[in-house]
Order: C-alpha cells, then sequence, then structure tokens
C-alpha cells in the first residue's frame, strides 16, 4: 500500500484520516496474504479519500504564492509590474 505524504494526511479532518487508517489496515493485511488483486482496489479507495486533502494542499500553496508577492511588492522587492 502506498501511504500519502505527512502534509496531505495533516489536512484530512478527523473523519478521512480515520478512514484513511483502517484502508491502509486492511490494505496491510491483504498484502500479508499476497491478496494484492484485493489490496488494489483498497488502494484506490484510499486514492479517492485523499483527494480532497490535496486539494486542500494545492489551495494552501497558492495562498501562500499569493502572500509572498504581495509581501515582495510591499517591500520593494519586485515591481508591481513584473507580476
Amino acid at each position: 500500500m502506498r501511504h500519502c505524504s505527512v502534509q496531505v494526511r495533516g489536512l484530512l479532518t478527523r473523519e478521512e484520516l480515520e478512514r484513511y487508517n483502517a484502508l491502509m489496515e486492511v490494505g496491510r493485511f491483504l498484502e500479508e496474504q499476497r491478496r494484492h488483486d484485493l489490496a488494489y482496489h483498497v488502494q484506490r479507495e484510499v486514492d479517492i479519500l485523499i483527494q480532497p486533502a490535496i486539494e486542500r494542499l494545492k489551495a494552501k500553496g497558492k495562498q501562500r504564492d499569493q502572500e509572498n508577492l504581495r509581501y515582495m511588492i510591499d517591500h520593494g522587492l519586485l515591481d508591481a509590474d513584473e507580476e
């Protein structure tokens, strides 16, 4: 089973995180039993589950980039025309 990044896990809601952990446990068990055919389906569910957290991470990154740009313009490190 492939884990998601720590950053993505940090942005999961409590409910999403509980479901994520349960799915990972099931997937790990299936892999131990060499049932990779079934673990594949669990991995797909994990991938679907983490999509909202990935979008939240992207939004945070865009917001941080905008704040950095504003800071650089406000402090004369970048001209407003250079945006």
